[in-house]
């Protein structure tokens, strides 16, 4: 049904009489038309010429405006919509940088009692060449045979009975200790790293660390020492050891961090080979090859304190040992980039930090506490790395955790007539040129299979590693 309409173009009046529908004329293309003679039929259209306007069409270029909509218009408008959608994501792709991991901590990993174990592998073979400790490591197999690895239950402590992992060598009939070297089953790119530790590793030709490395590609993707000591010190350290291009120097403000740089000095000249002791500097270069440095120094903070590891944080019960690496870095107010920083907690422990480790266990995790580092004060060590910084963030990366218990080698066994001068007097064992060898010394004091050995054990509550949630990041300058 139509309905007409006195107003509309499509109707017309005559004489005010009657009214009548008036329709376009029919579409013509131009050029198409029937031919112009049209005597014997007075009712042919008018020649075929291009048509200006009607009341509803309009004809350019033989086409009316109907088709021209459909065929052109139409399509061009979906274009450019089609543009438009694509200039906005090119913009929000430049703009925005996804996501970051800059949002609270998350517990992803708790290496605890009878659990401790199946986070890592127990590798089987002798000392690496660069350590070179007068041990071999053994399998899981033999060291559960040997009583030195495995799973221990104190019914002693406020908090009653509690698992831990312990570890501790063996005496052999060949000389190297049989010993325990662990590798972590999982590889980090960042993290938040709380080692529980009731019972380290002491005394002089001992030398435990607790580290992240990846050995396969070192030292291009880094190794970060977090706990380690050598014949019974007992100030910690936190060591980064890197590729070339990895320099702290005047990148780390002096107020980031309550340590120090580890002064050296003595190296030997390049030719003369006699130790100059007129250059002192900190070693605040990770390079393993960094000029002025020990070959492998990397870049060492120093805790104020000195009884954060070995005897004194053994006769309060332990302590935490805290890794912070963060290659983002935006939570740090004050310091662009990110960084790497170290802590010891022994015998306080911050109350935030308490909190977190007393709630891991729990189920929901919801109800976990999240730890915050900003509460717990400034860190003894502070490494700067990422954008603004001399150490770019990739220096780090696909790392994963390692315990060892080694004896003597290139650190302790070269340190050990220095720092243990009774026993070496003891064990003294010369060189061709019959001056002392201190690492022959060294490995002739473990061979002696020592009582002062009992105290070379790990005893661990746990292993804890957060990682900050991804939030998203508005644009590549971190603006929301």
């Amino acid at each position: 049904m139509t309905t007409s309409n006195e107003n509309s173009p499509l109707v017309s009046k005559d004489d005010g009489s009657h009214t009548q529908e008036r329709h376009p004329p029919p579409l013509i293309p131009m050029g198409l038309g029937p031919e112009t003679n049209h005597d014997d039929d007075m009712s042919a259209p008018e020649p075929t010429h291009r048509r200006t306007t009607t009341a509803t069409t309009v004809e350019i270029f033989g086409c009316a405006v109907n088709d021209i909509v459909v065929f052109f218009v139409l399509p061009a408008i979906f274009y450019f919509a089609v543009v438009v959608r694509v200039a906005a994501y090119v913009i929000d792709v430049a703009w925005d940088g996804g996501t970051i991991p800059t949002g609270p901590y998350r517990l992803v990993e708790a290496h605890v009692g009878g659990d401790f174990f199946s986070h890592y592998d127990f590798y089987d073979g002798p000392d690496s060449v660069g350590s070179a400790g007068h041990n071999s490591y053994v399998p899981r197999s033999r060291a559960e045979e040997l009583g030195i690895a495995g799973v221990v239950v104190d019914n002693g402590g406020d908090d009653g009975e509690e698992e831990f992992a312990y570890m501790s060598s063996a005496a052999t009939h060949s000389g190297p200790r049989d010993s325990i070297r662990l590798e972590g089953r999982t590889r980090f790119d960042r993290g938040l790293f709380v080692l529980d530790v009731r019972h380290m590793p002491d005394g002089c030709g001992v030398w435990p660390a607790f580290w992240l490395t990846d050995e396969a590609r070192w030292p291009m993707n880094g190794e970060v020492d977090v706990l380690e000591g050598v014949n019974g010190q007992t100030t910690a350290k936190t060591a980064l050891h890197t590729s070339n291009q990895c320099d702290m120097y005047a990148h780390v403000a002096p107020y980031a961090k309550t340590g120090h740089w580890e002064m050296i000095t003595g190296i030997p000249d390049h030719f003369t080979g006699d130790p100059d002791y007129q250059t002192v500097k900190g070693a605040d270069n990770c390079w393993t090859m960094a000029p002025h440095q020990w070959e492998n120094e990397g870049c060492t903070v120093v805790h104020e304190r000195n009884d954060t590891i070995g005897a004194p944080v053994n006769a309060n019960g332990g302590g935490l040992y805290v890794l912070e690496w963060d290659p983002v870095g935006r939570y740090h107010e004050g310091l662009k980039g990110g960084y790497i920083k170290s802590w010891v907690f022994s015998p306080s422990i911050p109350q935030n930090l308490r909190d977190a480790l007393d709630t891991a266990g729990m189920e929901d995790s919801s109800k976990r506490v999240a730890p915050d580092p900003l509460s717990w004060g400034l860190p003894y060590a502070y490494f700067a790395i990422g954008e603004t910084t001399g150490c770019s963030a990739d220096h780090f990366k696909h790392m994963r955790i390692v315990f060892d218990l080694a004896f003597c080698g290139t650190v302790s066994g070269n340190r050990f007539t220095r720092e243990c001068p009774a026993l070496a007097k003891t064990f003294n064992v010369t060189n061709e040129h019959g001056d002392n060898d201190p690492v022959s010394t060294c490995n002739a004091y473990i061979e002696s299979n020592p009582k002062a050995l009992e105290q070379a054990y790990w005893k661990i509550k746990g292993v804890y590693v957060y990682e900050r949630e991804l939030e998203h990041q508005r644009n590549k300058f971190g603006q929301g």
